[in-house]
């Protein structure tokens, strides 16, 4: 894996742990009876968004390392993920000798 692949990898991780985090412990309007007259009572009213960056940012790099370990080790490879999902790939060729 080289430097890009590996930062593309960690931006992957990075925005899809993002969006799962976003939404626990959001406090919305409705939940604070205090709707502003032309908003929805869903909107977010105190959404910490820094605090659940750097835990995005911890639990990513978290995923990446392990994730990228994996990746780099050779434990499981595409022909791994093949045999086990779609099995497209055919046998595997013996180099020539």
């Amino acid at each position: 894996m080289g430097i890009t692949s590996g930062i593309v990898l960690f931006a992957v991780i990075w925005f899809m742990t993002f969006l799962v985090v976003i939404p626990i412990r959001i406090q919305t309007q409705g939940d604070l009876n205090e709707v502003v007259p032309g908003t929805h009572a869903g909107s977010p009213e105190h959404h910490h968004l820094r605090k659940k960056a750097w835990i995005t940012t911890g639990l990513s790099v978290v995923l990446w390392a392990i994730i990228g370990g994996t990746i780099l080790s050779g434990k499981i490879t595409v022909r791994d993920l093949d045999t086990f999902m779609f099995n497209r790939m055919g046998p595997e060729q013996s180099a020539p000798q």
